[in-house]
C-alpha cells in the first residue's frame, strides 16, 4: 500500500508534473482522479487545514463556475464554499498531495519535493520543457 496520495487530474499539467515528480522517487502513489471519486466533505476540510490554507485558497477559480455560482461573495462562509466545492469538485483547487511529510496543494508541481519521504532518482524535465532536476537527480533552481 502507497504511503502517498495525489488526488490528480489527469487533464491538468500541474497534477501531470506533481505525479511524474512522485514517480521520480520510485514510489507508486495511490491516485485518486478527484473528479471521478470526490474526496467527501470532511476529506475536503481535512486536506485544506492540513496544507496550511483557508477554504478560499483552496478554491479553484479558472475553468469552473465558480463566477456563476456567486464564491467571490465575501460573505460566504468557509461551510458554504466547501458545500460548493463537494456539489462542483472542479472547484478544488488541485493537486493536493499527502505523504507521511505533510500535505500540500502543490502549485507550482515542484511543492511537492517539500514533502517527498525518498530522493529523486533520476533528471526530470516538465511538461514546458523546464528542467526541475538534473540527472543526479539534484534540485535545478
Amino acid at each position: 500500500m502507497s504511503t502517498i496520495t495525489i488526488y490528480h487530474n489527469p487533464d491538468c499539467g500541474t497534477s501531470r508534473n506533481t505525479l511524474g515528480l512522485i514517480r521520480n522517487t520510485g514510489i507508486e502513489p495511490t491516485v485518486i482522479e478527484y473528479l471521478k471519486t470526490p474526496p467527501s466533505r470532511e476529506t475536503m476540510a481535512g486536506l485544506i487545514q492540513s496544507a496550511g490554507l483557508t477554504v478560499h485558497q483552496a478554491l479553484r477559480e479558472k475553468g469552473t463556475r465558480f463566477l456563476e455560482l456567486g464564491l467571490n461573495e465575501p460573505a460566504l462562509t468557509d461551510a458554504q464554499l466547501l458545500d460548493a466545492m463537494q456539489a462542483h469538485p472542479i472547484l478544488l483547487n488541485r493537486p493536493f498531495v499527502v505523504t507521511p511529510l505533510g500535505v500540500r496543494l502543490c502549485r507550482p508541481s515542484e511543492l511537492v519535493l517539500d514533502i517527498l519521504p525518498q530522493a529523486q532518482q533520476g533528471s526530470f524535465t516538465k511538461e514546458d520543457g523546464e528542467v526541475v532536476i538534473d540527472e543526479l537527480g539534484q534540485r535545478v533552481r
